[in-house]
């Protein structure tokens, strides 16, 4: 295995073709597949194309693509270069997709073509380029009313070019730290806009390391996309292990089992949602037909260790931020019911009241996390100082999170101390709903909490005040609210209120409100049948480059 002196995605990439070069470390459920000689072939060619449109060391370069051989490829090729790889969700549109290009230092946007309409509502001038990866939407007339003029249209075909301009091995971009930034990714925040977590090399080897699920010659599925750390990691596993990731589109509970037989996979991730769907599914003799070993599951709800004696697998549990490294773990087979582990090596943990003191074993508190070795967690937020010194105070990195822990140093998680939800996988912002909502004409205050959801998640519900108090249709503010927010922030639950419960100083308590919870005068817009669809982006296109510059 690697250590943390040699394990930069490059050093990792030469390794496995020199060690390795036939072994398969990368598979997709599309068909496509490579070797680790392959790959690295694959990834010096594409580095050197990016190289020849002027990106190198230190570059921030944002992708904004599906799940695909070019959004894994292109990952690995941006960090062959030292430069920054910076995704983000592909359901992005309005105010919080021009403010992840705005934050994002980046100056060049790789780019799905059926998105390219979205950048026409937003303010992306920092850009210089644009790549476009299929350009059947793509017309002159729409080139022409896009917003920047100076961005113009080229001709290049990402990744195929002569072998001579490939990246050399006595290039300068070989010598990259351990502690550089490898990835910037986007998650939630909760009194302000998404930011930008700083993960180092060092970071991602840490975590990919800390997932005692994977070992040496596993295929691990990696279902979740790459502008999530757990579609990240699923080439790091590859990498380090000498494994293969085989990546699918997304997670679906009819295609899962066939997807791990086809693709031969040994390991897998499942978030607590994904378990339930599966068992949801009429027990079957064949149940035990596959060739999955190890899962790990969070959180840990009743259903997880049920999953494993059904399907013959062996079951862990994790805790785990994008701005951490595994601090807590649990497995095989944890038997403290709802636990997400115990502390790992390497890393100290407290949990603090309101008044930073330390609580007892059975009482509640925010997690604080300390790490004994600098960058094996996120070194801070991009573009954004305040939140980092805020986040990463008194030495110890602050979770937002709440758990309390038994005699047996177990951690049990209770409530996010912070607005954000999780629904779907997705971790969203109650502050970018809100936004959103309160930019409807008729809406005067709002105020976004979680409802119970399924598996261990949560749904998201909006308590509105309206002019006149009157109801909005509410096929149209979902329409409305479908064309500035993500599918998975659109909400469920809507319910309509005289006045907005409040502190003396006007805060909203949201407390209050989430105890209320569901009410019988709270309209589901599912039962309604007004279904917000997740846009299908999983299929290969052709490339398009708008930009400076001129290739052949």
């Amino acid at each position: 295995m690697a250590s943390e002196k040699h394990c930069t995605l490059r050093e990792l990439l030469e390794r496995n073709a020199t060690q390795t070069p036939e072994l398969m470390v990368l598979r997709f459920d599309s068909g496509e597949q490579f070797s680790a000689a392959q790959l690295l072939e694959e990834v010096q060619l594409l580095a050197g194309n990016l190289a020849r449109l002027g990106i190198g060391k230190g570059d921030y370069v944002l992708s904004w693509l599906p799940n695909c051989p070019l959004a894994v490829n292109l990952y690995l090729a941006l960090n062959f270069l030292g430069a920054i790889y910076v995704p983000f969700n592909t359901a992005y549109r309005g105010k919080l997709l021009e403010h992840v290009i705005r934050i994002s230092s980046a100056s060049v946007l790789i780019a799905d073509g059926r998105l390219i309409e979205r950048l026409e509502d937003v303010d992306y001038s920092n850009l210089d380029m644009l790549i476009v990866d299929g350009d059947e939407r793509l017309d002159d007339d729409t080139l022409q009313q896009m917003p920047a003029d100076a961005l113009r249209q080229l001709s290049m075909k990402i990744g195929q070019v002569d072998s001579d301009d490939a990246v050399s091995d006595s290039s300068d971009n070989k010598h990259i730290k351990p502690e550089a930034t490898s990835t910037v990714i986007f998650t939630s925040g909760t009194t302000g806009p998404s930011k930008g977590v700083l993960c180092s090399y060092l970071h991602l080897y840490t975590s990919a390391t800390e997932f005692k699920h994977v070992g040496p010659t596993d295929t691990n599925l990696v279902a979740l996309p790459m502008f999530h750390v757990g579609g990240i990691l699923g080439i790091w596993f590859a990498l380090i292990h000498g494994g293969c990731a085989a990546y699918v589109d997304r997670f679906s509970t009819s295609k899962f089992w066939p997807a791990v037989k086809e693709l031969e996979v040994s390991s897998v991730g499942l978030l607590g949602a994904m378990v339930q769907y599966l068992m949801s599914q009429a027990p079957s003799p064949d149940d035990k037909k596959h060739p999955v070993t190890k899962a790990v599951i969070a959180p840990f709800g009743d259903d997880a260790l049920a999953f494993g004696e059904r399907f013959g697998i062996e079951v862990h549990t994790e805790f785990n931020m994008t701005e951490l490294s595994v601090p807590l773990w649990g497995g095989p087979n944890p038997t403290a019911r709802g636990t997400c582990g115990k502390p790992r090596q390497g890393v100290s943990l407290k949990l603090i009241d309101e008044h930073k003191q330390e609580v007892n074993v059975g009482e509640t508190g925010e997690l604080l996390v300390h790490v004994d070795k600098p960058y094996t967690i996120s070194h801070g937020y991009l573009n954004d100082p305040q939140a980092s010194k805020l986040a990463w105070r008194d030495g110890w990195f602050h979770s937002g999170d709440l758990f309390y822990r038994d005699e047996e140093d177990n951690y049990f998680f209770v409530d996010r101390a912070k607005d954000a939800l999780r629904r779907r996988g997705e971790n969203i912002s109650s502050f970018e709903v809100e936004e959103e909502l309160l930019s409807h004409p008729l809406i005067m205050e709002a105020a976004v909490v979680a409802a119970p959801g399924d598996g261990g998640e949560d749904e998201v519900m909006a308590i509105l005040v309206t002019k006149n108090n009157e109801n909005i249709d509410l096929e149209e503010l979902t329409d409305y609210l479908s064309k500035r927010l993500a599918h998975f922030m659109v909400p469920r639950y809507f319910r309509y209120i005289a006045e907005l419960p409040k502190t003396p100083t006007q805060k909203i308590e949201k407390h209050i409100l989430r105890n209320e919870g569901i009410t019988a005068d709270t309209l589901d817009r599912d039962k309604l049948g007004i279904i917000v669809e997740k846009e299908n982006l999983y299929k290969r296109k052709k490339i398009k480059v708008i930009g400076s510059g001129e290739l052949m």
